[in-house]
């Protein structure tokens, strides 16, 4: 006795079922073929980022952070996030500057250069340097605000935050925190909802914190980059030093 076959759909059903399947499948390979195209196009450091890697005492590479030491041994240091789609050594002419101040400087290297995918990449470097005493995060643009909510989550290990071209993202004190922005970035004056401990800087654009030239709908500057970043390091330093018992600038007077 012949078992009757199981029912098949008819022809037509199954060359629209492979049809709809073929298609999703181009569809998934154009949409990764997009995300890569665009984490793959990014604003690579310049001329003069790159002579502060090869020419400096006291920067090691890591596999996943740049760690910018001061001459004489500290235990405070700054973690600093990279903007968006920007590859990190942009920031090596800025936190040259800063470690000068007597701070240790991490650059953290973040996934696809970008903040998004690793915003808790601070807790792995606070691990790997136990001697530090004073931890400070800061960041630039999307770098800042994922700073920024990693100290809002972890408010008793960030003794302050620093941002740059960005602003607080999330429940950290304003009063602990250093806003620096140019004047010519509109979209960030805009969003800046607290006034202490905020500085602008005339003149100054949303890119020139870093060295990677120009940004795309970025205004131009009316400062030079190195200029821009002088005028940063100063709020820092100063914003460093009214910290409660801060010792953060053993080097100030001398050290630059």
């Amino acid at each position: 006795m012949k078992h009757p076959r199981a029912s098949r759909p008819p022809f037509s059903l199954r060359k629209k079922l492979a049809l709809a399947g073929a298609a999703a499948l181009l569809v998934l390979a154009g949409l990764a073929g997009a995300c890569f195209w665009y984490l793959s196009d990014y604003y690579p450091a310049d001329g003069v980022a790159l002579e502060v890697l090869a020419g400096e005492d006291g920067i090691e590479v890591e596999q996943d952070w740049v760690l910018l030491s001061p001459s004489v041994p500290a235990d405070t240091a700054l973690i600093f996030y990279p903007g968006a789609k920007v590859e990190a050594e942009a920031y090596l002419p800025l936190l040259d500057q800063i470690r000068r101040l007597g701070v240790e400087c991490i650059l953290v290297k973040m996934p696809f250069r970008m903040a998004i995918f690793d915003e808790d990449a601070a807790g792995a470097v606070m691990e790997a340097f136990p001697e530090i005493r004073h931890w400070y995060l800061g960041g630039h643009s999307m770098g800042g605000a994922m700073a920024s909510r990693f100290a809002a989550d972890h408010p008793d290990q960030v003794e302050g935050l620093i941002l740059l071209g960005a602003y607080l993202y999330g429940d950290y004190p304003p009063e602990n925190t250093l806003t620096v922005y140019g004047s010519l970035n509109q979209s960030v004056e805009d969003k800046i909802d607290y006034t202490e401990n905020v500085v602008e800087i005339q003149g100054g654009n949303h890119a020139q914190f870093g060295n990677y030239g120009p940004q795309k709908g970025d205004a131009p500057a009316t400062i030079s980059a190195q200029e821009q970043q002088a005028q940063t390091v100063q709020a820092i330093e100063e914003f460093l030093a009214r910290q409660p018992g801060e010792q953060a600038l053993p080097e100030a007077s001398a050290g630059r």
